[in-house]
């Protein structure tokens, strides 16, 4: 017979804090001391519990990855890699960078039915990769900031919501509306294998440096880009075309080559060297090309204002009777603001009728001189969204906002961050690993 300290519990081992109501709550998890201990009842116990097939164990580790993995992608960083020269010298083709979503806040899926870790075609049978069956509006988390002026922003596309294809069945490069500026007979040739519209979040991705903040005025002169009346930084890296004349016959050295970083399957122009021809040149290699033994004179290229060349050439908003813009000679122009009026003249409706439309979402109607939005009268709109002005670093190799115009906040991905890997023809480009994109366009 147990004596009265033999039945008074442990504090040790049960927790009744001094109190009968806490012993009670906690003693259907407590062993019961009194009974005798029968290693019989645990290997029933682990019969019981099935143990899963080595595939179910895969098949949890991996839904685990993809489903992590589409978070992070979502929501915190995403990679990227830099595909074509539009970008040169600042970011180089084959950079592969990581772009944060938390800079601007990460945007919410407009299209959620897709296939994880894939952006908008599969990657061995081609075709879509997403389906429209659900479409969301636009959202936004908070972020750390807002896009600042001369960031290096990833985007989608603004004129990529038309696509079309080739004669394979595979989608074309060429801007959509840009081919359907062009005579009809070569429009219908073009276009005949087809065209496939995309979601806003489902467009291509395009990297630029946003040179134009909502309510600043863009204007570029004689190929000089103005912000807000003042020259905007020309960074060490960005690229202009310059017209070369040179002492003999026998073109540019290699050594001078390499020394001006000019490649030339891609950076000298109207054909092959001589003894004058242009050439697309990093601003901190002009003076290695002017100094240059072979090099008698190097000058800036830009073209006349006025000039506006075929409808391929043709600069935003295509009104060439309004205005007479090319790249070299375009605005000013005055970037649109949440929740700012605009004035809309016949004038300048075709500079707006993208925005109002198709960005954001609403029924444009022109009659008699006036204009109707939603059917009601108006002569002004105010916008919803800001919006942004997007150019490239090698400004004669880049199709931006000069093309197709203003870039709305819904289609702003991330701001580019830090580059973990690049190679190029001769390997990797060790010197640009783990670099900032701050470093690099320093």
């Amino acid at each position: 017979m147990l004596n009265k300290e033999q039945r008074q519990p442990s504090e040790k081992s049960i927790p009744i804090f001094g109190s009968y109501p806490f012993y009670f709550f906690y003693r259907p998890a407590m062993r019961n001391i009194f009974r005798r201990h029968n290693p019989a009842d645990e290997k029933d116990a682990k019969k019981k519990k099935k143990k899963k097939p080595v595939w179910r164990e895969w098949l949890d580790a991996a839904l685990f990855a993809i489903v992590a993995a589409t978070l992070i992608r979502t929501f915190i960083v995403e990679a990227y890699t830099i595909p074509s020269e539009s970008m040169e010298g600042t970011m180089l083709v084959n950079d592969y960078l990581f772009v944060s979503k938390m800079a601007y806040g990460p945007r919410l899926p407009m299209t959620p039915l897709a296939i994880p870790l894939v952006h908008n075609t599969m990657p061995i049978t081609g075709g879509r990769s997403f389906s429209e069956a659900i479409q969301w509006g636009y959202h936004r988390l908070p972020g750390f900031g807002h896009v600042q002026r001369y960031d290096v922003v990833v985007f989608n596309f603004p004129d990529g919501d038309t696509v079309f294809k080739d004669d394979n069945g595979n989608i074309r490069q060429e801007d959509y509306y840009t081919i359907r500026r062009l005579p009809p007979r070569e429009q219908a040739l073009i276009l005949s294998n087809g065209i496939e519209h995309r979601p806003v979040d489902k467009t291509d991705n395009y990297i630029k440096r946003c040179v134009g903040v909502p309510g600043d005025v863009v204007e570029i002169r004689s190929g000089l880009l103005y912000v807000n009346g003042k020259p905007a930084p020309d960074f060490p890296h960005i690229k202009h075309e310059y017209s070369v004349v040179l002492k003999g016959m026998l073109g540019l050295s290699d050594d001078t080559k390499d020394a001006a970083q000019i490649n030339e399957s891609k950076d000298l122009r109207q054909g092959p060297p001589g003894s004058s021809f242009n050439v697309l040149l990093q601003n901190d290699k002009l003076d290695v090309l002017r100094h240059a033994p072979e090099v008698a004179s190097v000058n800036r290229y830009y073209e006349p204002a006025g000039l506006l060349g075929g409808p391929a050439n043709w600069t935003f908003p295509q009104d060439t009777f309004h205005y007479k813009w090319n790249v070299d000679n375009f605005g000013p122009i005055s970037i649109p603001e949440k929740g700012k009026a605009i004035n809309l003249t016949p004038e300048n409706i075709a500079m707006y009728r993208r925005l109002i439309s198709v960005y954001e979402g609403n029924k444009l109607e022109e009659r008699d001189g006036k204009f109707f939005v939603n059917g009601t009268a108006t002569s002004t709109f105010t916008p919803k969204m800001n919006y942004y002005w997007m150019m490239g670093d090698n400004r004669h190799n880049s199709l931006d906002s000069r093309f197709w115009g203003f870039v709305p906040e819904s289609h702003v991905v991330g701001k580019a961050s830090f580059v973990w890997l690049s190679y190029g023809p001769n390997g990797i480009r060790w010197s640009r690993l783990f670099r900032s994109i701050h470093a690099l366009e320093e």
